[in-house]
């Protein structure tokens, strides 16, 4: 029968775990904006990290802000790569580097420099020491119907577990805004 659900027919026998995200850390950017944002000391108690921003950027590099994210503090380009999807609504586009030597981090895509930029990003198994840290990233920004819908994966190229995460934003001398805010998840495993 359509719409009839049978009590027990779904059930597993197992509960659902409740609460699977944690609050870690919340930053709001003020006044004057800021070109990194670092989160240190991130426990290593869960099986993965999100992390949550809604962020613009200003300053005269605006056409080309970037946003990158390095783990550990490690700003060495070749450490990582990148895979990028996104549209606009009438064109799409694909694309892959190993950064660049002005990047120094894992690119997860642009920041709106006129509107606000919704971002959660993935970081997958950050403590686990016996492969690379990979990270996934989903992102977009309205511009009153001109807006962008991105995808990002990257990988590190270092099996270190991650302690520090550091966003910061590729082209000086653009800043992170005022008002931006990013909050940082651990997952239960």
């Amino acid at each position: 029968m359509i719409g009839v659900i049978t009590a027990g027919l779904f059930s597993t026998g197992a509960v659902p775990e409740t609460n699977s995200y944690e609050s870690i850390a919340t930053v709001t950017v003020g006044s004057g904006g800021t070109s990194t944002i670092t989160f240190s000391s991130i426990p290593a108690t869960y099986k993965h990290l999100q992390l949550r921003a809604s962020c613009k950027v200003s300053g005269t590099a605006a056409d080309f802000p970037d946003f990158m994210i390095r783990f550990n503090s490690d700003s060495t380009y070749t450490n990582y790569f990148s895979h990028q999807l996104g549209g606009d609504g009438s064109s799409a586009y694909a694309n892959n580097s190993n950064s660049s030597p002005t990047a120094t981090g894992g690119l997860v895509g642009d920041i709106n420099g006129s509107t606000f930029t919704g971002k959660v990003i993935d970081i997958l198994d950050y403590t686990n020491t016996n492969k690379n840290t990979t990270t996934r990233t989903l992102s977009g920004w309205d511009a009153n119907g001109s807006g962008q819908a991105r995808f990002a994966s990257n990988l590190w190229i270092n099996t270190s577990a991650v302690t520090t995460i550091d966003l910061v934003v590729r082209s000086s001398p653009t800043t992170i805004s005022e008002y931006s805010q990013f909050a940082l998840y651990g997952i239960k495993g």
